[in-house]
């Protein structure tokens, strides 16, 4: 009988901890299992990052036309919501495992204060949503000046 030494990899070992209790927690949250999909509702992967003049948040969504998409700004949140539909069929004695996720996921972010409608820009290539969002900018002081006669002027207006 013949035995290999393997070298011990921390990180390998973490990684497949983590997608065994991904999966674990995912059959048990979403009542899924055997790799099916439950409810047909997923959650994509998201990046963010900051440039000097805006956030970026980056959404894989491979496989989804752009007319399946909806994004919607309101009350300071930005909503990304899409539908990605099996086209797949499952013939008789035929064994298929599903892994992708299909179906409909909505995700809100909060956006800073100060954002308006105008500082988004959406960009859709090759299955991967970029949402822009300048960043506002930050109220500058106000200077507030005591003069005589008038009680206070705050930016030459007279306040009586």
């Amino acid at each position: 009988m013949a035995r290999t030494l393997v070298r011990w990899d921390p990180v390998r070992e973490l990684a497949a901890w983590q997608n065994d209790v991904d999966r674990l927690m995912g059959a048990f949250l979403r009542g899924t299992v055997g790799g099916t999909n439950g409810e047909n509702r997923w959650a994509p992967p998201l990046d963010v990052w900051e440039t000097e003049d805006e956030l970026v948040y980056a959404f894989d969504l491979p496989g989804i036309p752009e007319d399946k998409i909806s994004i919607e700004f309101e009350d300071g949140a930005l909503t990304v919501g899409a539908e990605r539909e099996r086209t797949q069929e499952v013939e008789k004695d035929r064994f298929y495992r599903f892994e992708r996720r299909y179906g409909s996921f909505q995700r809100s972010i909060g956006l800073p204060q100060g954002v308006t409608e105008n500082d988004i820009r959406a960009d859709y290539k090759e299955g991967v949503l970029e949402l822009h969002v300048t960043k506002p900018k930050a109220p500058e002081p106000r200077k507030i000046q005591i003069g005589t006669g008038v009680k206070a002027t705050i930016e030459g207006e007279a306040k009586k």
